[in-house]
């Protein structure tokens, strides 16, 4: 063990102030990824006075789970305003901040193997909480605190990088969805003087299918005669092999993999053998291919970036040669599906099957206004690609800075 390392307890104090005057009326929970977040409790009828309050970089966790979760929910605030949090939560703070940087503890508390060591300490309950002197009893290096501020402002760096670039993502997003209602749910695509069709007199024509009106030559077809649908499959665990062999590998896509990605997938957690694949008669998707999960976190869409497999909960839209509908468009008209025709999907069902996703009515446009769609998309698919592919890198490099403050020296 380096000299420069030392307990955590030795460095920090309990804070107990509760809120008792309810001066504080924001209740906050801690979630695994260690960030405050409006909490979920029903707090009708509760006592709030009991509730802890926290202040401006104290910190926050709760150590009753961790042998279930491998983590401990733990944060730091950065706001001026205080805030409540549970009654069974740590509310702790530092002892001598010229010694030791909030930010600089926060971000030891973010290292992964901060988590496994703090799992390595859970007592012997079910849920394997991890009692307090242990968690004080745990370690980590202190350099001088200009090394520290050093190593803050390079991290804050990276991770104020990652957030802009999230916050570009998700206007992208937005920016899709609109262009997408705005042409094929409202019909107010640029005709050919470049107004909007429908308010400028376009002409509409009923379709049956739709029971609403839509624009003259238009088409409707049911998903399922529209694209080529594969489903994926799982092998059974019982060969080794099968997963995460170094040979003649395919990225094999779980349900973990779509959540956790944003719009494109890159990599997966497994992949599958040329074995498995062969045996089990496994559908390989194509590079660029719309994929969608129906069962678990029902509607999760992403786009693959190169040949991949994936398990039988996630359904491919293979593009044939006869639609001239794109992938982005089958993006972007399942995501418009999901939030408007069946709501918060997962709080209905848990799961619906391939019967449903080809029943579903899918409006088809002449091809002059897809192409012209599609023209438009494609460069803001490729922008959010870009994008998510260098927050990628970005995180990569975030995670190795953390790893190494257990090399750090003064």
């Amino acid at each position: 063990m380096k000299s420069n390392y030392k307990k955590i307890g030795d460095h920090i104090r309990e804070v107990n102030v509760r809120n008792t005057e309810l001066k504080a009326n924001t209740l906050l929970g801690i979630n695994i990824d260690k960030y405050y977040m409006p909490s979920v409790a029903n707090i009708v009828g509760t006592d709030m006075s009991v509730y802890k309050i926290v202040k401006r970089n104290q910190f926050a966790c709760n150590r009753m789970h961790v042998g279930r979760d491998y983590r401990l929910p733990v944060a730091m605030s950065k706001t001026e305003n205080d805030f409540i949090v549970s009654p069974a939560y740590d509310v702790f703070e530092i002892t001598d901040t010229e010694k030791l940087l909030p930010e600089y503890l926060m971000m030891w508390f973010s290292r992964a193997e901060f988590d496994r060591n703090a799992w390595f300490y859970t007592d012997a309950d079910v849920r394997g909480g991890l009692p307090w002197k242990s968690f004080c009893d745990m370690q980590l290096p202190i350099p001088k605190p200009d090394k520290q501020k050093e190593i803050v402002k390079e991290y804050n760096t990276i991770v104020n990088r990652i957030a802009l670039n999230n916050q570009l993502i998700q206007k992208l997003e937005e920016t899709a969805q609109t262009i997408y209602k705005q042409w094929f749910v409202d019909f107010e695509f640029p005709n050919k003087e470049g107004k909007p069709y429908k308010s400028s007199g376009g002409e509409m024509e009923m379709n049956l299918e739709l029971e609403k009106e839509i624009p003259k030559g238009w088409k409707v077809n049911k998903v399922g005669n529209e694209f080529k649908i594969t489903i994926g499959r799982t092998p059974p665990r019982i060969q080794e092999e099968w997963f995460n062999s170094n040979l003649d590998s395919t990225d094999w896509i779980s349900i973990k993999d779509i959540v956790s990605c944003g719009t494109y997938i890159f990599n997966t957690n497994e992949t599958l053998s040329k074995k498995a694949v062969a045996k089990f008669s496994i559908p390989k998707i194509p590079i660029n291919t719309t994929i969608l999960s129906f069962k678990m976190s029902i509607g999760k869409l992403a786009i693959t970036t190169k040949e991949m497999l994936s398990n039988e909960a996630i359904a491919h839209f293979i593009i044939s040669e006869e639609t001239r509908l794109s992938t982005e468009y089958v993006y972007c008209f399942f995501d418009y599906f999901k939030f408007n025709a069946l709501g918060t999907t997962s709080s209905i069902v848990d799961s619906i099957n391939t019967k449903i996703i080809k029943d579903i009515d899918i409006v088809i446009p002449d091809k002059e206004v897809l192409l012209s769609f599609n023209a438009l998309i494609k460069k803001l698919f490729e922008h959010k690609k870009n994008k998510e592919l260098e927050t990628l890198k970005l995180e990569a490099i975030k995670d190795l800075l953390l790893s190494k403050l257990a090399t750090i020296e003064n």
